[in-house]
């Protein structure tokens, strides 16, 4: 019994005296850009976006790190202005191919103005 409690203390006591290891940090998290697309699309193509299309839309976003923030439309909904916030623009092309969707340009937009 003697020899058990002697290796138990040569193995626990080590620990207590060992120099810490450094703390994990946490994986750097990318920025979030801001970015606004212009889309031309042919008379109707919009009249196809319903609840199962935007799902899988956003599921192919989030798979590069996309995120679809708001979309706005013309009247004829042939031209739309999309916000999507991304780590960078090559993302949000590869969203935007994954999702088979047209990218007519592409501009960073990191500044917000507000009426208030």
């Amino acid at each position: 019994m003697k020899k058990l409690i002697a290796i138990l203390a040569l193995v626990a006591v080590p620990p207590a005296f060992a120099v810490d290891a450094p703390a994990q940090s946490p994986a750097p998290k990318t920025a979030t850009h801001r970015y606004l697309i212009e889309r031309t699309f042919p008379a109707g193509a919009l009249k196809g976006l319903d609840a199962a299309t935007k799902k899988k839309v956003n599921a192919n976003n989030a798979s590069v790190g996309v995120r679809w923030v708001q979309s706005y439309a013309n009247a004829d909904e042939t031209k739309t202005f999309c916000v999507y916030e991304g780590p960078s623009e090559a993302a949000v092309r590869k969203a935007a191919e994954l999702n088979k969707l047209p990218v007519d340009s592409i501009m960073e937009v990191p500044v917000t103005l507000s009426p208030k």
